[in-house]
């Protein structure tokens, strides 16, 4: 007799809400804020559309959840990246870890929601303190990450200068490769990191 392995309903719904989610940010990325529909993405998801309704009643609550919760993910991805950064040559190992944030498919998902809210003052007020609080943890690793103390010399700004300047090359990367021009920029932006930080 074999004991077979049942899925409770609450593990049901915890998957379907994902594989909505990751469906969402596919979505996005694909065919951008105005093709993703909740329909579109219940069929990506392969779940009914009143499913769909059940855990999210409206395309924004849908949009920024998703977002938020490959954040997350991609916060976690970091993390593990992180235990492999090299002691020689860190400042610019760091650079890589940050910019993977910015050429990632959650960075070019929200890009597309960043666009959506400039014109849906609805989309801007449920965007906004997502982004902060984003803005916030991102800024805050960086620094974890470079092993500097915020607070001393000029580091916050040069962190956010970094954060700027990452979120920029993401974007000229939405429309092209650009790899060698970012790896060069990011190779001198290092040393300018390593000159300029007070450790």
């Amino acid at each position: 007799m074999t004991a077979t392995t049942r899925t409770t309903q609450g593990e049901r719904s915890r998957l379907m809400r994902q594989r909505l989610l990751e469906a969402t940010v596919e979505s996005l990325v694909d065919v951008g804020w105005s093709g993703t529909t909740t329909t579109v993405v219940s069929q990506r998801a392969g779940v009914s559309r009143g499913a769909q309704l059940h855990h999210f009643p409206s395309k924004q609550a849908l949009v920024i959840a998703a977002v938020e919760h490959l954040t997350e993910r991609r916060r976690d991805e970091m993390a593990s990246a992180v235990e492999e950064l090299p002691a020689q040559g860190r400042t610019r190992a760091v650079l890589d870890v940050l910019a993977a944030q910015f050429v990632s498919p959650v960075f070019f998902a929200a890009l597309e929601l960043w666009v959506a809210a400039r014109t849906d003052p609805e989309l801007r007020d449920a965007v906004g303190p997502l982004e902060r609080r984003v803005g916030r943890e991102t800024h805050a690793y960086a620094v974890d990450l470079l092993g500097i103390d915020d607070n001393r010399g000029r580091n916050r700004q040069l962190v956010q200068a970094t954060l700027d300047l990452l979120r920029g090359l993401g974007l000229a990367a939405s429309l092209s490769d650009d790899t060698a021009r970012r790896t060069s920029i990011l190779d001198a932006w290092a040393i300018t990191l390593d000159t300029e930080l007070e450790r």
